[in-house]
């Protein structure tokens, strides 16, 4: 059951998309709807003993706090139950920690996405909060129709690594109502499987998750020039309402040229995208 959902915002277009998603949930599963802002004031303009310094940081708290009250003045958020909290300093590794100390379920992120050299130098605010969160991610990339998600496609290399993810997962969608189609995305290159291996591959995920084998009829294999690329062309073709993926913890630099699916999927998927965090 889903009680307690967090949607980090900056009070940009795409954060709104995230605060709607999040408000059609909370309304469909009974739940909590916790809207966090955090501010852009420096932690020297913060703590600085000034007079005149301590006045600006009172003033521009106070102004965020106007403009954060006007921001949740929406319909949509009518007859919820709402829990605003402001952070006084913008570092999104903490989002996982007011996540913790409220016993959320579940994380709701909009994102415009980003491309290129900006998105491994810069990255994104949802790059980090995905990469810091032990709890679901949900990736909003457009305003919400609906939250009805039928179908989605839960993507895994299907490791022993991915098990404490997929248990997760499987889950949430329980919850959701979800139904959960597996998909192997197979590349050339020295990661490349044959049928045989795949299966095999399969079958004792499976076995080891689930201890049986009855949702073997829900595993897809498709082949593409890329992890991404499959997921992608797979959730279009199969008409899927979401994407869900593993994701890992990495850092720096090492986590780039390890590359991360499940971070280039919440920047370039336009479907929404749910990661969980590899334990």
């Amino acid at each position: 059951m889903m009680k307690k959902i967090i949607v980090p915002i900056d009070c940009s277009e795409y954060s709104e998309y995230a605060l709607e998603t999040a408000a059609l949930l909370a309304k469909r599963h009974n739940a909590e709807l916790l809207v966090l802002q955090m501010l852009e004031i420096s932690e020297t303009l913060y703590t600085n003993s000034d007079a005149e310094q301590h006045e600006k940081s009172v003033f521009f708290i106070k102004l965020a706090e106007q403009k954060f009250e006007k921001f949740l003045d929406r319909d949509y958020l009518k007859d919820l139950e709402i829990t605003p909290i402001i952070k006084r300093f913008k570092v999104f590794s903490e989002v996982s920690d007011v996540a913790k100390q409220n016993n959320a379920d579940l994380i709701v992120m909009g994102s415009h996405g980003a491309s290129g050299l900006t998105e491994i130098f810069v990255g994104s605010n949802t790059e980090k909060v995905v990469r810091y969160s032990d709890i679901p991610v949900l990736v909003i990339k457009s305003k919400p129709t609906s939250v009805d998600y039928r179908a989605v496609v839960f993507a895994s290399d299907f490791s022993e690594e991915a098990i404490s993810p997929y248990v997760s997962a499987s889950k949430m969608f329980e919850t959701l109502g979800t139904e959960m189609h597996l998909l192997y995305v197979n590349v050339p290159g020295e990661r490349f499987k044959s049928t045989a291996d795949m299966e095999s591959t399969l079958t004792g995920f499976l076995q080891q998750a689930d201890g049986n084998l009855n949702r073997m009829n829900m595993v897809h294999y498709v082949a593409d020039t890329s992890v991404e690329r499959g997921i992608l062309n797979y959730a279009v073709k199969s008409k899927a309402d979401l994407i869900a993926i593993p994701t890992h913890g990495r850092t720096g630099l090492a986590h780039f040229f390890e590359g991360s699916i499940s971070e280039d999927l919440a920047n370039h998927a336009t479907l929404p995208v749910m990661t969980f965090k590899i334990k």
